[in-house]
């Protein structure tokens, strides 16, 4: 076996496999990390390989968005949503958001919430894989405001 599989093989026995599902993830992931042992990539190919399936598995497209018409379907109201990344949309005035781009905490990191106000965004247009993490005060929180009343 490879260095890949045995490692993969130490770690996901260090999670366990208390349950069917886990079980079941577990084989699942080690027939995923065989076949790319399988493939034999030197570092170069394999970090590619990884950005690219990060980026596909993730249903993220490979290139940046255009935002020419044709990568749009209008979802009703005025309100478009892009065929290539359906988190992205575009208003009847042409403002486009990324509703994932952006979480927000109010507890130092404990709990992540998309904020009210989507993030607007602009053309050509790469989505990235992980949100931006921005952390406010409690005091900022809207739902707190709520609560209190």
């Amino acid at each position: 076996m490879s260095e890949l599989v045995d490692y993969a093989q130490r770690e996901l026995e260090l999670i366990g496999a208390d349950d069917e599902m886990q079980q079941e993830m577990n084989k699942d992931i080690m027939q995923i990390v065989k076949d790319f042992a399988g493939q034999e990539h030197s570092g170069f190919s394999a970090g590619y390989a990884l950005n690219a399936l990060e980026r596909l598995l993730s249903f993220l497209p490979l290139t940046p968005l255009t935002g020419e018409p044709e990568e749009w379907n209008e979802v009703g109201n005025g309100t478009w949503q892009n065929k290539r990344c359906s988190r992205v949309f575009k208003d009847a005035d042409g403002t486009a958001h990324d509703i994932e781009a952006v979480v927000v905490s109010y507890d130092d990191g404990k709990n992540w919430n998309y904020p009210k106000h989507w993030h607007q965004i602009s053309f050509p247009y790469r989505p990235p894989v992980n949100p931006q993490e921005i952390k406010l005060p409690a005091s900022e929180d809207p739902h707190r405001a709520e609560a209190e009343k």
